[in-house]
């Protein structure tokens, strides 16, 4: 079993909104890595961050995505970090995984980083930034196809996918 698609991105590239879409066009099942990790820890991800830190989520993200992918094989969402780690590049090694790019503009826009952003206080957009120039090229390494999201609504973005998705079964 795995994922029919397997969607990676930073925060604010539309990765739920667009694989919610994406799974009822394709008639599968949706599941998000961050929601597996909140439901095991019994608290939202960022008091996962608060209270434990971030090695402590990575450890549990790592966990979750292992499982994920063993389990799941409808669409499937990566937290934004779940790249940094490894041995889960290693794991997406022959799954159809789609890098879903965004700018700053409009993953600003998107989640207006005034949310529960754990890696993006302080200033949002530098942290922001930051953080793509420390995963930009392990979202390129995992990723058989990269699809922008800039200035496009999500169910033009899952009718894409949809399309390669469908496209690779044939």
């Amino acid at each position: 079993m795995a994922p029919v698609v397997v969607i990676v991105g930073p925060p604010g590239a539309g990765k739920t909104t667009v694989g919610v879409a994406l799974a009822a066009r394709l008639g599968v099942e949706f599941r998000d890595t961050d929601r597996d990790v909140a439901a095991a820890a019994g608290s939202s991800v960022a008091d996962i961050f608060v209270d434990h830190g971030e090695a402590a989520f990575r450890s549990l993200e790592t966990a979750a995505v292992a499982s994920a992918l063993a389990e799941h094989d409808g669409v499937l969402a990566l937290g934004g970090g779940a790249v940094l780690d490894a041995g889960t590049r290693e794991l997406l090694a022959g799954h159809r995984v789609v890098f879903l790019e965004v700018g700053v503009k409009d993953a600003a826009s998107r989640i207006g980083f005034n949310r529960d952003r754990p890696l993006l206080l302080g200033n949002p957009r530098a942290q922001w930034m930051r953080l793509m120039e420390k995963r930009r090229g392990f979202y390129d390494e995992v990723a058989v196809a990269t699809v922008s999201t800039d200035g496009r609504a999500p169910a033009d973005i899952a009718a894409e996918l949809a399309a390669l998705v469908q496209g690779a079964q044939a």
